[in-house]
């Protein structure tokens, strides 16, 4: 009865999962004027999910490649809870509506030497989904942080996202790759980091994390 059963079951990781060791993050163009423009979530959710995102990605000390467009003439600059988080790296400034058009986005992707890019931007139907076409295009696996990017309409932020999927991108939230990077409790390097980005900006998860850290039970001891 066994016999169609699959001879490789073990207790193993899948090698499609993210790792510290496989990822470069790229956070496009969080700016206040993109900001603006962006009606298929709450301006707050987005950007707390943008900055668990750059916070997740400071955890593991991965390779982070920041963007703006026009922040001197139109855009204004990074928001300050994504630059804080890196406050030693220059956010490259472009012309292109397209990141991946930009020759120093692109080589710093490539210096990164990472294969699985994780990306959001401001908007979703443009500033995250022209380079997913172009970076999937070119061999790259690309997952999408779907609660960190925002669109200028619901409907136009869901057909974004839908062209990706089709494309072969992958669709994922934060606090998903938060976890998925973490993935072992057991792992006290990286722990207490991972609860502090949690209880910041995870919601009722976060205050669930609060809760059993000030259990009344803990405190009688």
């Amino acid at each position: 009865m066994f016999d169609n059963f699959p001879k490789n079951v073990k207790a193993a990781p899948s090698e499609k999962l993210l790792t510290p060791d496989n990822t470069v993050f790229l956070l496009i163009d969080h700016q206040p004027q993109m900001f603006f423009g962006v009606q298929n979530a709450d301006h707050q959710m987005v950007l707390n999910a943008a900055e668990g995102m750059a916070k997740t990605a400071k955890i593991w000390d991965i390779p982070t490649v920041l963007t703006t467009v026009a922040a001197e003439t139109f855009s204004g600059p990074l928001v300050s809870q994504i630059q804080q988080v890196f406050p030693d790296k220059t956010p490259i400034d472009r012309t292109t509506v397209n990141a991946w058009e930009d020759e120093r986005v692109v080589e710093a992707i490539k210096a990164s030497g990472r294969k699985k890019i994780v990306l959001a931007g401001l908007w979703t139907e443009v500033c995250a989904l022209l380079p997913t076409l172009s970076a999937l295009e070119q061999g790259y696996e690309v997952y999408v942080v779907t609660d960190a990017s925002g669109g200028v309409s619901t409907e136009v932020h869901n057909m974004a996202i839908s062209r990706m999927r089709d494309a072969g991108a992958v669709m994922v939230t934060w606090m998903q790759v938060l976890l998925e990077l973490q993935r072992d409790w057991a792992r006290q390097e990286t722990y207490d980091a991972v609860m502090k980005v949690l209880k910041q900006h995870a919601g009722a998860y976060g205050i669930g994390v609060f809760y059993v850290e000030n259990f009344p039970a803990k405190a009688k001891e």
